[in-house]
């Protein structure tokens, strides 16, 4: 922020432009300052405020150089999606801003903090010069919404830092630091110190060097780098992740191709026809739809925004397994104390150093520094005696998955933890409220369902008991943002919201290898819808033995039953579904696919083949129905939870929208049709939406 001086300096000169923006001048430099929180997003008042204010310094007679500065936490952080779909038909457009500050005469400079992202950068692109704080990071991260910088920077961007570094930034998506940026080119100077100070000194240097300041759409440096059509055979081989399922990636990399091939302004029309071509796309829809469903999940309408919070200073976990341990993670990395208790000493130092090998990986990786890692297992206090939960402000059960064990711990935290403590569970499918009745204060209880790797999974869902106090859970729905994570919340019922909509997706893919496809056909059919693995690959993952098979009950009537017999578990025995070599890396299994086969003899109905589309639909329209079910009895919220729960939770692809969007883009008509193919009873609520002509994705804005 600017020092006492310079803002006196501006507030002395200050006139309003409009409602965000006001215009001043500090000696022979126009200070153009915009304010409108949150993040200044290029929303309608701010293009208006620029135009004008741009047109404005042009005027001015007194007016050498301009400096655009932003109040506030942040530069420009970006469009205001919210206009994507509704632009405001008063504010001028964008594009329109950008060639007015573009083509403006005097020396301009940008002077960044926070962060310049998407048309915050674009518009700063527009500046004939960057200044930035030591803090501040840029980036154009339009990929993420299923889109490319459409404001001119595919184009600008390379004639600075060239196109290798701009593919890597607006494919990849991620902010560089001023730093870095410094190095590249793209920030002009790193002001250590005042910024807005900083920015006028460096607008008046301009002034006194006598050059003509050069837009950057003439700018040459960058374009004087390779860029042959290797390099961008190149990108996209070794970026092929990135690319894999989507759209957008491939458009970025046709832009930089003619930002590097044609004049600016053919490069121009080129990226404008790009951006309309992903913006009409149903997976930029998706992604748009997501953005803002995640930002949803917090709401909770029966909580007014004043429900009070509980202080959460002190964290207790019980259990140091694998999901204790990155349970008490997400604490440490967030500043806040954890005692961890285990029963067996073995058991907690191996959780202690697993979380010190989990710190060391990120040092490696320069995500944090020693400093940080340090502070962090300062903070774990490792214990075997429950009684030192006395004090925590939360405690967090995270034991194996059995009620009876579940209970009894509770019983025994009753007793131990300080009044006002809250009393969360991890379990996965049980009945949060029988957790609950096993102490005097149900109303204190609450599930905390972790996904695992707990430290890594975005997604948490809060699961609110029948007497679950409303200041308990507006205290988690908070908590989850102070640790990183993504808050859905769940009623109660078997499974919550995510568990219990992918089970019915591995029950079909279980009956459907007696019908005629393989497993590695299936499979197959899921990675290329979009998800990372298959749902036989995911057991082969987690390992068949775990997942409900009881050797003392074992009858050989299923196929994985037959595999955990024959001690074939999954990866960790080298041999599940798949075959796995001693890199762990799969094949398709002559044993398996024997074993199928003779499963698909004793069938009714001949084996036939699938197609991919008919496994897709096999294995998904259950989950919709689902889906369908848990928004009619109440357990979720509203249908974007449920799309961010299993985007979060399970890997759904998101360039889909989850599964509520996915069955909009399908058809309810078509969703209702297939479920009756299979035999599955369409809900209620599909059929009620389908009659109404109305969209399951906003559901209850369309009940």
């Amino acid at each position: 922020m600017a020092s006492e001086e310079a803002l006196d300096a501006v507030r002395e000169s200050a006139q309003s432009i409009n409602d965000v923006t006001t215009y001043a001048r500090v000696g022979t430099v126009a200070v153009i300052t915009l304010d409108s929180p949150p993040v200044n997003a290029l929303g309608g008042a701010v293009r208006q405020g620029l135009m004008d204010a741009f047109a404005k310094a042009e005027a001015d007679p007194e007016a050498h150089a301009v400096v655009l500065a932003c109040a506030g936490r942040t530069f420009i952080a970006g469009a205001d999606i919210r206009e994507f779909d509704a632009p405001d038909p008063d504010a001028p457009d964008l594009l329109d801003v950008l060639a007015r500050i573009d083509a403006c005469p005097k020396p301009t400079v940008a002077a960044i903090h926070g962060t310049a992202l998407g048309g915050g950068l674009e518009t700063a692109l527009c500046c004939h010069y960057r200044v930035a704080t030591p803090s501040a990071k840029v980036g154009l991260p339009e990929v993420a919404l299923g889109l490319l910088p459409g404001a001119g920077g595919t184009q600008r961007l390379p004639r600075i830092v060239g196109a290798q570094t701009a593919l890597e930034m607006m494919v990849l998506g991620k902010p560089v630091a001023a730093s870095r940026a410094h190095e590249n080119g793209l920030i002009d100077a790193i002001i250590e110190g005042d910024l807005l100070k900083g920015a006028i000194a460096f607008a008046e240097n301009a002034v006194h060097s006598g050059a003509p300041p050069v837009p950057v759409r003439e700018w040459s440096e960058g374009l004087s780098l390779p860029h042959d059509a290797e390099l961008f055979a190149r990108f996209r081989a070794d970026n092929s992740r990135a690319f894999k399922g989507y759209q957008a990636p491939e458009n970025i990399v046709r832009a930089v191709e003619a930002a590097v091939t044609l004049p600016f302004e053919a490069g121009m029309r080129r990226e404008a026809e790009l951006f309309q071509e992903l913006f009409a796309s149903r997976q930029s829809a998706a992604l748009r739809y997501l953005f803002f469903a995640e930002r949803q999940t917090a709401r909770v309408p029966d909580l007014p925004a004043d429900t009070p919070r509980r202080p959460i200073a002190q964290v207790g976990v019980i259990g140091a397994g694998t999901m204790g341990s990155g349970i008490a993670m997400n604490f440490l990395s967030a500043g806040i104390p954890v005692t961890l208790v285990e029963q067996e000493e073995a058991a907690l130092e191996r959780s202690v150093a697993t979380i010190r090998r989990n710190y060391e990986i990120s040092l490696k990786k320069g995500k944090l520094t020693q400093a940080k890692l340090d502070a962090c297992m300062e903070r774990l206090h490792p214990s075997l005696d429950m009684a030192d939960l006395g004090e925590a402000d939360l405690v967090i059960e995270a034991v194996f998955e059995k009620m009876a064990l579940k209970q009894e711990i509770f019983a025994r935290l009753d007793g131990i933890a300080r009044p006002g403590a809250i009393l969360a569970t991890n379990t996965s499918f049980l009945d949060v409220n029988a957790i609950a009745a096993a102490t005097s204060r149900p109303g204190d209880v609450i599930g905390l369902h972790f996904f695992s790797p707990a430290n890594v999974m975005r997604l948490l869902e809060v699961v609110r008991g029948s007497a679950t106090r409303p200041d308990v859970v507006a205290t988690a729905m908070s908590l989850a943002r102070t640790i990183a994570k993504i808050p859905v919340l769940s009623g109660v019922c078997d499974g919550f919201i995510a568990n219990r909509m992918m089970t019915p997706r591995m029950d079909a893919a279980q009956a459907l290898i007696l019908e005629g496809p393989l497993p590695w056909e299936v499979d197959k059919a899921m990675v290329d819808y979009g998800f990372a693995m298959g749902p036989f690959a995911m057991l082969d993952l987690v390992g068949l033995d775990v997942i409900g098979w009881d050797p003392a009950t074992s009858t050989s009537s299923t196929v994985t039953q037959v595999l955990c017999e024959t001690g074939r578990w999954g990866q960790k025995r080298q041999a599940g579904f798949y075959d796995y070599d001693e890199t762990r890396r799969p094949s398709p299994s002559p044993v398996t696919e024997a074993l199928v086969r003779e499963f698909q003899s004793r069938a009714e109905t001949p084996p036939r083949r699938f197609s991919d589309e008919e496994i897709v639909e096999r294995l998904l329209l259950p989950v919709v129905n689902e889906g369908a079910r848990i928004l009619e009895e109440g357990i979720a919220l509203r249908a974007s939870d449920i799309d961010v729960a299993l985007v979060m939770g399970y890997g759904w692809p998101p360039a889909t929208g989850g599964p509520m969007f996915w069955a909009d883009t399908v058809g309810l008509g078509n969703v209702i049709g297939g479920l009756e193919a299979i035999g599955e009873a369409p809900a209620p609520l599909l059929r009620r939406l389908a009659e109404a002509d109305a969209t399951l994705h906003t559901w209850p804005e369309a009940a």
